[in-house]
Formats: C-alpha cells, structure tokens, sequence
C-alpha cells in the first residue's frame, strides 16, 4: 500500500503532462481506484480518539489523476447512451448490494452489503456503509463518507470533494437519517444517530444552535444523537434585518432512541416539524 501511495504523490505533480497514452501511469491509478471500488481503502474516516476527520490526500489524487488518465467513451445499456471516462460499478449480487432500475454508482465506489439503492446515484471514491438505504433520487457526491444503517431520504444531495475541490468530504456517521430534500456539502458532519429534518442545509458555514440554550454548538457539524431542523437567524445589514439560515438542535436522544418512531415522532410534533 505505501508503494502504491508514493507512487500517486510522484504522478501528481506532472498531472497536467499525462493523457490516455500514458499506460504505466493508469495501470498504478487504476489499482488504486479497484482498493476503493472494493472498500480495501477509504478517502476519509473519523479518528475517534480525537474526533476529527482525517483525508487521505493521495486517494483523492489518484482520482483526479484518473480523469486526466482516462479518454472519453460510448456506453450503451440498452436503449441508453453514455458519455463518460469512467464505466459504471459491476459486481452488486455478489456483494448483497441491491440496485433498482434508474440507480448508478461510478466505478471506484464502494457499496457495503445490504445497501439498498433506490433511483439515485453514487459518485467515485464514495463510500456507503452496510444496511444503508438512498433513496429516490438521492445523490451521494465524489468522496462523500456514508456510514451504516443509513437513511439517505428522496432527494437528498450529498456534496462532493471533487468539482468544486473541498479539502474534506461530507460524513454521515452511522444509524443516522437525513430526512428529504436537505442538501449536506462543503465537507460537514452528520454524528452518529442523529436525525436532520427535511429541507434542512448544512455546510461549514452554517451555524448549529441548541435550542434549548441558545449555545452555538459549531458550524456545519451537528452532534451526535441530535434532532436537528433547517432554521434562521436575524441578523441587521446597512439595508434592513433580514435572516440567515442556520440549523436548531432541538434535542438530544438516548442512543438508540432514533430507531423508536413513536418517540420521535412526539419529538417533532411537538415543534411542528417533520422528517
């Protein structure tokens, strides 16, 4: 692994020289992005020791340097006409992966058993967890960190690292939900067996408050085991008080609480929200 490692750091600087003849150069990259095809590496994961994401730069270089590597191709699936330099991910009944028609994952994905893809899609150096469901047309971007037991709910888009380039990709931890339509990007953190109601964005420069403190708990990160809700703030200008978005904690759950409905359900409706 480190070989490979240093082979990718030594590509990269003379990225803007390689093209599609450069066989040597797409032999290297194009093991890297089958590690992560096949989950054996991961552009990022979280040290929990000191709770903080950490990026593995030289994965995110071998996939830009595949872009550079790969030319251009036709792809027909059946009635359907691509355009791509990258062919689709393969190998879903072998790794208990289900995939409805209308749903793609990009080669060097990587899609742990049981995950249920709904009409959606999953970009390169993507990683879902196992048991994770995405459902309708949900996007999950380049890199994004995806953990288990997951409820990517219809619509949700997951920003990725790649276009435009973010040092760090989104993270959803494990055994949370984001309900539908809420737009995650720019690198933030979901913790685990927290729930994000619907419509709700986040990114690093949008601030989380407690509701119940009034406390601002970070910006583009909601904690763990919290009920989380799109919100806004005033905040006065030279032309007037207009509001800005910002997201509420409006509680804290006992690990585990997020899997009893009714409970949560008494939660939202007692803030007139829903998920």
């Amino acid at each position: 692994m480190a070989d490979l490692e240093e082979q990718i750091e030594a590509l990269w600087p003379r990225a803007g020289e390689l093209g599609p003849d450069d066989a040597d150069a797409l032999a290297v990259v194009s093991e890297v992005i089958d590690l992560l095809d096949r989950g054996e590496v991961r552009v990022a994961e979280v040290d929990a020791a000191r709770d903080t994401v950490v990026v593995h730069e030289w994965l995110k270089h071998a996939i830009l340097l595949l872009f550079r590597l790969r030319a251009m191709e036709t792809v027909e699936l059946g009635p359907f006409e691509f355009a791509d330099k990258l062919p689709l991910k393969h190998g879903f009944a072998a790794a208990g992966v289900r995939v409805v028609p209308g749903a793609s994952a990009r080669w060097g994905a990587y899609l742990g058993n049981g995950v249920i893809c709904m009409p959606s899609y999953v970009n390169i150096g993507a990683r879902v967890g196992a048991g994770t469901m995405v459902d309708t047309w949900a996007t999950v971007g380049s890199c994004a960190q995806i953990g288990e037991d997951v409820h990517l709910s219809g619509g949700v888009g997951i920003g990725g690292v790649l276009e435009p380039a973010q040092a760090a990709p989104v993270v959803i931890e494990d055994e949370v939900l984001i309900g539908s339509r809420c737009m995650i990007t720019q690198g933030a953190r979901v913790g685990r067996g927290s729930v994000v109601g619907e419509g709700t964005i986040l990114n690093p420069s949008i601030p989380v408050f407690d509701a119940e403190t009034g406390e601002e708990l970070g910006r583009g990160h909601v904690p763990p085991w919290s009920v989380a809700v799109q919100a806004s703030r005033p905040r006065q200008f030279p032309g007037g008080e207009f509001f800005l978005p910002c997201v509420l904690v409006l509680r804290r759950l006992t690990e585990g609480q997020r899997h009893d409905k009714a409970q949560l359900n008494d939660v939202l409706r007692a803030h007139g929200v829903s998920v």
